[in-house]
């Protein structure tokens, strides 16, 4: 029998399905989940809700190494995958607006701001009995992760999905205008000079397109019991 893996990386680009992925991977498992997007998304939504200019590299990295993020289990059964707590405010949800969607590419692409959260990140992971889903696991945070999934889908299908969540939780949504920040957030993601958006060498590469989230989730549960053999593998 094939030892579990105690340290698993998911990547990918925005909205295709990964926090879903690592939240019943890591129950299934008895792990931690660890969705790493929420610190840049709770940096962001901090900048801009103090009026900070997101251009000034500067300023941005300065409030990512003061800012104190506190990740706890759900405390409300509205959706929510965790609680995200910055200077003892919720902002779960508020870290989901689409102002957030459109400026946290820039902060996450800013190397002080990297810096800052993936030491924390890292620390976390190295724990072990982790589901640590991110953009730069597999190949910054965690390069030694036991097992790599780089889980993928085309930009019209994550935009999708995207609208129907913020229409279920009755907000207001344009799809032409998701799907125009999910392809602006792909470009910036996958060109910034540090850490872009690829995958490690050795990830088994998922296409979630066609793929519900249970069919997802039992081709992710079957790496856990047999990975794959060969690296860079289209599952």
């Amino acid at each position: 029998m094939n030892k579990k893996p105690e340290i698993i990386a998911i990547d990918g680009p925005a909205a295709s399905g990964k926090s879903t992925l690592g939240r019943r991977l890591a129950d299934a498992l008895g792990y931690l989940f660890f969705d790493t997007g929420v610190m840049y998304r709770a940096v962001t939504w901090l900048a801009l809700h103090r009026g900070l200019n997101l251009a000034d590299e500067a300023a941005v990295t300065a409030l990512a190494e003061q800012t104190a993020i506190d990740v706890r289990p759900p405390s409300r059964d509205d959706g929510r995958m965790y609680d995200i707590w910055v200077d003892d405010r919720d902002i779960t949800w508020e870290i989901r607006k689409p102002e957030v969607d459109r400026n946290v590419s820039l902060v996450a692409s800013y190397g002080g701001v990297r810096r800052a959260l993936s030491a924390q990140q890292r620390r976390i992971g190295m724990r072990g009995r982790v589901v640590m889903v991110g953009r730069d696991i597999g190949t910054v945070v965690l390069p030694e992760a036991d097992l790599k999934i780089y889980l993928d889908a085309s930009a019209e299908e994550r935009a999708r999905r995207r609208y129907e969540e913020i229409l279920s939780r009755g907000g207001e949504a344009d799809y032409d205008q998701i799907l125009a920040a999910v392809r602006r957030r792909d470009e910036i993601d996958s060109t910034r000079d540090v850490a872009p958006l690829r995958p490690a060498a050795d990830a088994v590469i998922v296409n979630s397109d066609g793929m519900d989230a249970t069919q997802v989730f039992q081709r992710a549960l079957a790496l856990c019991v047999q990975p794959e053999e060969k690296p860079n593998g289209v599952a």
